[in-house]
């Protein structure tokens, strides 16, 4: 199982651990990700709110690489995800969307390929019976809320791989691993990360709320499967560090619970440490 991997520029930065963590749980998982040569920003946010062509041509160069590979696309951040399946859907139907890529990059594009977040592979190629069997390390006693956020289910008619109002894949992943996985009203909500740097204190109420409703579900800690909101939960929770709910990546919960021996190194990057969580319960 080989796909072409776009990491995207948070990846490459805020999110390294995440990034570690793909790599890490793929490679044990039996998924080859081969990196797309000289890939681009993909145009979220910033591209797509400034001109629309812009976006869809920086996406589309993306996919052009990757077509030139020959493989399907595996994408982990969601803003990424969306971005490139808007412009696939919409070059895969105008001849002249896709002139004007080749026009502009020299490369040409087809559509012959789909993009898939990393997400959906595991639950839907892998499949969660083949995962549950290379676990070695149940997450037993670890309560989690499974965040979805904004972009990873939604809008349906471009991503459509799970309910877009009540999701379920995640929570059905994290269950696998051994967790007790907390049903709760939150998991499509806006976090507020468009938010986090023109309007904190919205964006600081916004996870305020989240994590409120988290904590009342029963959770310990939120699985996020985007780095921009994991970012974002972590950095405008108030109150003590102690009182802090950790947010961890899907991957990184994988890796742990697949026995990879670097997953530790993973959550020293994270601004909420949550190795007092995992210690307390022999983890």
């Amino acid at each position: 199982m080989k796909y072409a991997y776009y990491p995207g520029c948070s990846l490459e930065a805020t999110a390294r651990e995440y990034d570690l963590s793909v790599r890490a749980v793929c490679e044990h998982l039996g998924i080859e990700l081969a990196e797309i040569p000289d890939w681009n920003c993909c145009g979220a946010s910033s591209g797509h709110s400034t001109d629309r062509r812009l976006a869809g041509n920086l996406a589309g160069r993306n996919l052009a690489l990757a077509e030139g590979m020959g493989m399907d696309i595996a994408v982990a951040c969601p803003a990424c995800y969306i971005r490139l399946r808007k412009a696939q859907n919409e070059m895969k139907q105008d001849e002249k969307q896709r002139d004007e890529l080749t026009n502009l990059t020299g490369l040409s594009y087809n559509a012959q390929y789909n993009t898939r977040h990393l997400l959906d592979i595991i639950c839907n190629e892998i499949g969660l019976e083949s995962l549950k069997d290379k676990v070695v390390k149940p997450l037993h006693g670890l309560k989690l809320a499974a965040y979805y956020g904004c972009y990873l289910v939604r809008p349906p008619e471009i991503v459509a791989f799970d309910d877009p109002e009540n999701p379920q894949c995640l929570d059905a992943l994290l269950d696998t691993l051994g967790a007790e996985v907390r049903d709760w009203s939150g998991k499509v909500d806006c976090c507020g990360g468009s938010l986090s740097l023109s309007k904190r204190e919205m964006a600081r109420r916004m996870v305020g709320e989240l994590v409120e409703m988290a904590r009342r579900a029963g959770a310990e800690a939120m699985v996020a499967a985007c780095p921009l909101c994991h970012a974002n939960l972590e950095m405008r929770q108030g109150g003590a560090n102690g009182n802090k709910m950790p947010v961890f990546y899907f991957t990184e919960l994988i890796g742990l619970a697949l026995g990879i021996a670097e997953a530790g190194s993973w959550f020293k990057k994270h601004l909420i440490s949550p190795s007092g969580l995992l210690a307390s319960l022999g983890l």
